[in-house]
């Protein structure tokens, strides 16, 4: 391993050769150019661009101004237009109000037709509750064909005084909250 000899290569070599970094000329040359263009006027840039805006604003009233009398005989038709459109919009209120006003005719009158239906079942189960004369012959005669029933045969099979149904009013409340009161 002795005959191994390491020599340094001169920087001057012509088998050396150095490469330099990709780079898109075309931006790169764009880009430097627009950086020296703003650092050196960046600020009259800024001033003209401002300016120019200032004279765009002007020259739009201007033409505005000029067009206000061809704008005038448009604003009467744009009159008329909603003159006619607000008389439509009326109509249309006006036909739905009344609309309206028979569809709630008809609903008082249904309502009145459903209180005397209600009215005449009241008087029908008041005079079933209440037998007249004649009735009350028919009834006694009736009663005594019938056997008189007890009121636990009244009841229903299904009825569980526990379960809460079967029409019982008494329920379980819970006991009162607090120390006990004895000795």
């Amino acid at each position: 391993m002795d005959d191994v000899e390491i020599e340094d290569v001169n920087d001057d070599s012509p088998f050396l050769v150095e490469k330099e970094p990709l780079k898109n000329q075309d931006l790169s040359s764009f880009a430097d150019i627009a950086g020296e263009v703003l650092s050196l006027y960046g600020w009259h840039l800024l001033l003209v661009a401002f300016v120019l805006v200032l004279l765009l604003q002007q020259l739009k009233r201007r033409s505005s101004g000029q067009s206000e009398s061809s704008t005038a005989s448009a604003a009467t038709q744009d009159a008329a237009f909603v003159a006619r459109r607000q008389e439509a919009m009326e109509a249309a209120r006006r036909k739905m109000q009344e609309d309206l006003d028979a569809k709630a005719v008809l609903f008082r009158e249904k309502q009145k037709q459903r209180e005397e239906e209600k009215r005449r079942q009241k008087l029908e189960n008041y005079k079933g509750i209440v037998p007249s004369q004649d009735d009350a012959a028919a009834a006694t005669s009736s009663a005594a064909l019938k056997p008189k029933t007890d009121k636990k045969q009244l009841r229903s099979t299904d009825y569980s005084p526990l379960s809460g149904q079967g029409g019982g009013t008494c329920a379980w409340r819970p006991g009162r909250r607090g120390p006990s009161s004895g000795g």
